[in-house]
C-alpha cells in the first residue's frame, strides 16, 4: 500500500486547516500504515517535577495517529477520534524529544484503529502507550 499523502503535503494541509497545532509537533515520516512523529519539549510542556505533562503525550499520540490516517487516505480533515487510550509507564528524559512510533492495526471504510509507542529521543525505553480509534467521514 502506497501513501496518499507526504510530510510536506500533511504539512500544507495542518498549515491551512488546522492553524492552531504547535510547531512543537514535527513530522519526521510516513510509510504504509506507519508514521514517526516528535514533539520538541520545552519549558512549558513541563509540569511540575520535570516530567513531559499528560497532554502534550496524548497529544503527540493523537496527532501521530492522525498523521498516519491521512497518509493513508488522504486529505479528510474530518476524521475524528472517537476513542482513545494512553498507558504512561515512565518518566521521560529531561531535555529530550518525545518520539511517536505510530502504526495503524486495522484501516478500514469508516473506522481506523491505531497504535502509538512514545518513547524519549536516544532510548529506547517506551514512556507510554496509546491506543486509538478513528471515524473516516462517509463518501459524499
Amino acid at each position: 500500500m502506497s501513501v496518499k499523502m507526504t510530510v510536506d503535503e500533511i504539512n500544507r494541509l495542518f498549515a491551512d486547516e488546522f492553524p492552531q497545532i504547535p510547531p512543537e509537533f514535527v513530522i519526521d515520516e510516513v510509510g504504509p500504515m506507519t508514521a514517526r512523529v516528535r514533539w520538541r519539549v520545552r519549558e512549558a510542556d513541563l509540569r511540575p517535577g520535570g516530567t513531559v505533562a499528560g497532554p502534550t503525550t496524548f497529544s503527540l499520540a493523537d496527532l501521530g495517529v492522525y498523521v498516519a490516517i491521512l497518509a493513508q487516505i488522504g486529505p479528510k480533515a474530518l476524521t475524528v477520534t472517537t476513542s482513545a487510550n494512553i498507558d504512561f509507564m515512565r518518566k521521560p528524559a529531561p531535555g529530550r524529544d518525545m518520539i511517536g512510533e505510530v502504526r495503524l492495526l486495522k484501516l478500514g471504510r469508516a473506522l481506523v484503529v491505531g497504535e502509538v509507542h512514545l518513547h524519549s529521543e536516544g532510548i529506547n525505553a517506551p514512556v507510554a502507550r496509546a491506543a486509538l480509534t478513528y471515524s473516516i467521514p462517509p463518501k459524499g
